[in-house]
Order: structure tokens, then sequence, then C-alpha cells
């Protein structure tokens, strides 16, 4: 047992800490009532703070962990099949290899230029592949064949103009008439309609950042 573990055992037989506990057991006893849908969840994670796509892993790896059936589609985040900027995608790869159940889509075109550079202005191609991994969101929450479905930077496309708010909203609106699984989004600015629909928001607000003094992105640690 560590400190924090004993810390809410005496926080619990602190006076209050009966009714803490009471309202947990209710909390469980009428979740147990919900219909399967209603348990599924819509999780938003925002901002302009790093950690958005850090989190999203995060809980990929705890579901496979508990045998659950994982989706990644990453927008804008292209790889053409030699230059691969996230490291993620290697592990994610081979835990598919070993048996697990997790898959990886990554959309996008390439955007690092030959200097170290990166490319921001949005061409056609761009376009094309953002319409491609809304395509492949739509139809994977029409199948509903997986337990937990990640769009990372799906918001962001919209805030990057490869996509449009409705777009977003109608894969939102898909998703509340048929929630079979967990839905995850990311991206930098939500707005009223993702507010009012989403069932977690976390916003992800940069306090100090090691940029500012210098140091880049590092592979193994931003990518």
């Amino acid at each position: 047992m560590n400190n924090n573990d004993e810390n809410i055992i005496d926080d619990l037989q602190k006076p209050g800490g009966d009714k803490f506990k009471e309202k947990m057991l209710k909390t469980i006893e009428s979740y147990k009532e919900l219909t399967e849908e209603d348990k599924n969840c819509l999780h938003v994670y925002y901002g302009y703070g790093k950690g958005k796509t850090t989190s999203t892993l995060g809980l990929a790896l705890r579901a496979i962990g508990a045998g659950k059936k994982v989706v990644i589609i990453q927008f804008d985040k292209g790889y053409d099949g030699e230059n691969e900027h996230y490291s993620e995608r290697h592990i994610i790869r081979k835990l598919k290899e070993l048996g697990y159940d997790i898959e990886i889509i990554p959309t996008g075109c390439e955007r690092m230029n030959p200097d170290g550079t990166f490319r921001f202005k949005n061409e056609q191609k761009d376009l094309n592949e953002a319409k491609r991994g809304l395509k492949l969101s739509e139809e994977l929450i029409k199948t509903g064949d997986m337990n937990l479905l990640i769009l990372d930077e799906i918001i962001a496309a919209a805030t990057y103009n490869l996509l449009e708010k409705p777009e977003i909203e109608k894969i939102i609106t898909l998703f509340k008439k048929n929630k079979k699984f967990e839905l995850v989004m990311t991206g930098h600015k939500i707005w009223d309609f993702i507010e009012e629909n989403a069932d977690l928001i976390t916003e992800m607000r940069k306090v100090k950042h090691y940029f500012d003094k210098g140091i880049p992105a590092r592979e193994g640690i931003e990518f």
C-alpha cells in the first residue's frame, strides 16, 4: 500500500467518508442499469499543450491489455512506406504481428521537407487524404466492429481547413446513433457542438514547454 492509498482510506474514514462511499456505490449500481450502448462514451482531448496523442496511445494500450479491439485512424500524419515520423507506429504494428487486436491507419501526406522544416501549406493531395480518413471513420462507425476507435487529430483537421466543421459533427451524430464502442477524438480547438455532445473533455493547456528554451521535438519523446 502506498501513501496515496493510505490517504484515500483515511479520507473515507473521516466524517463524510461514508457519504462519498455511498455516492460511489450508487454510481456503480446506476451504471449496471444502463444499456450497453449508453455505457459507451465520446472522449475529446484538445488544446495546444503536449499530450493529446500520448493520452490516446495510453488508452489504446490499456484497452488491448483488457482484450479489447482497437482501431486508430490518424489524420494528417501520413506514411509513404519509407519515411516513418511517428515511433509509436513501429510498436503498434509489432503488437498486431504478435496477435494483439490493434490496427493503426495513417492518413495524410508527407509534410517534412528534406531540410528538416515542415510544409504547412495545404495542397489538394492533403485534402484528398483527409477525406479518405473521414470516409474510413464513417465506415468503421457504421460497422461498429471494435471496442475503441481513436480518431487522432480529426478535430485539428477542421482547424487547419482540411475538413469542415459539419463533417466532424456528422461523425459525432453517426456515433450517437451507433454507440457500439468507445470513441476518442483529438485536436486543437473545439466548438459548441463538440462540447454539447462529448461525454468527457480534457484540455491540454501549455503551462511550460522546453521548446521555448531551444529543445526541439525528439524521437521517442515527441515522435
